[in-house]
């Protein structure tokens, strides 16, 4: 068995993060201060479909694969609201969905749903080598919960900023791996 290094990296800063609004799928990112450092010719670049996480994987390598389990958590008609608005209009919904991890009060996918999906995708990837995964913040905080076998709420604990890494390797189980 062939060992696998597998970075998870989250998208970029944008616009709607830095309003405090929800994910949009056709979020783009804030230009760069700085490019992104550049990787071996041996790592292989994913990335999730949405807009901001495509353009976070071009400034690493101009051979992308678009990887669907990727995918940001879906918002469903949450999607690019402000969160001053919807704890306004929907306090008790945002809070449900903020508090138990199996609710999805915006008609999309709970948590608990994305944890098993990021978890399917981890337990069938089986690429040796290197790889460089572009994502989102609760596509990380789903992975990390899968791997460390913690209770889903402990999620919001956890807080990833634009450009965050998580490391991974895989030779029989997947560990964390810190640097």
């Amino acid at each position: 068995m062939k060992a696998i290094r597998l970075t998870l990296i989250c998208h970029a800063l944008t616009q709607a993060q830095k309003s405090g609004c929800l994910a949009h799928a056709d979020d783009g990112i804030l230009a760069l201060a700085h490019s992104p450092q550049g990787l071996a010719a041996e790592v292989r670049v994913l990335t999730a479909p949405e807009r901001r996480a495509c353009e976070t994987a071009a400034g690493f390598s101009a051979q992308v694969q678009v990887e669907p389990a990727l995918a940001d958590c879906c918002l469903g008609r949450w999607q690019g609201m402000p969160l001053k608005r919807l704890q306004a209009e929907e306090p008790e919904a945002l809070a449900r969905w903020l508090g138990d991890p199996h609710s999805a009060p915006h008609g999309g996918e709970s948590f608990a749903r994305l944890c098993e999906r990021v978890g399917a995708w981890l337990a069938a990837f089986d690429r040796p080598g290197a790889w460089l995964a572009v994502t989102h913040p609760w596509v990380m905080r789903a992975v990390l919960m899968t791997l460390l076998e913690c209770p889903l709420g402990a999620a919001g604990r956890i807080d990833v900023l634009p450009l965050s890494r998580l490391e991974l390797s895989y030779a029989g189980q997947w560990r964390l791996r810190l640097g």
